[in-house]
């Protein structure tokens, strides 16, 4: 099987969030890879990585990172690919990675989530390769159908909980 995305973490420390990405694209049988390459500590790998991406099927890229959160920006720097960056809160309640991924020189996009945001980055990147691919963009339409349906049912669920002044349809 080969990897149509590529889960990118500035260490292991970041799987607790970046976990999210990978059961997403898991959930829609997408195959894809996990690794941690740091920008500042394994750059020549970074470079192996981003230069080689697409020739080894790679279609999306999703990089996570904390603190001086460079290695989205770089990875972008370096493949034409899309790049989802995650910013992940380490310090400064994740404020500066989310700035040094948005924060990007023109020609060199980064595509950022929320701060810890991997499940969206699991579900943009689904929705970039439904572009072309009609049968997960079946999936997605599902998928959001799904998110509709649970809040339909929470707001049932919330007509439920009686308050002596609380007004109701």
């Amino acid at each position: 099987m080969t990897p149509k995305v590529s889960i990118i973490m500035g260490s292991t420390s970041d799987l607790p969030v970046m976990k999210e990405a990978a059961e997403i694209l898991n959930e829609f049988h997408i195959p894809f890879e996990i690794n941690a390459l740091s920008a500042h500590r394994t750059p020549d790998e970074v470079e192996k990585f981003s230069k080689g991406a697409y020739d080894k099927g790679i279609r999306v890229i999703i990089a996570g990172a904390g603190m001086a959160a460079h290695l989205a920006g770089v990875i972008s720097s370096m493949t034409p690919l899309p790049v989802i960056g995650v910013p992940i809160k380490a310090s400064l309640d994740g404020l500066d990675a989310l700035l040094a991924m948005v924060q990007m020189p023109p020609g060199i996009p980064v595509a950022t989530v929320a701060i810890n945001g991997a499940r969206n980055a699991g579900i943009l990147a689904v929705q970039i390769l439904a572009v072309d691919n009609k049968e997960l963009y079946e999936k997605l339409l599902a998928f959001k159908q799904d998110l509709k349906k649970k809040i339909v049912k929470a707001n049932e669920e919330l007509n439920l909980v009686k308050y002596e002044f609380r007004v109701t349809k």
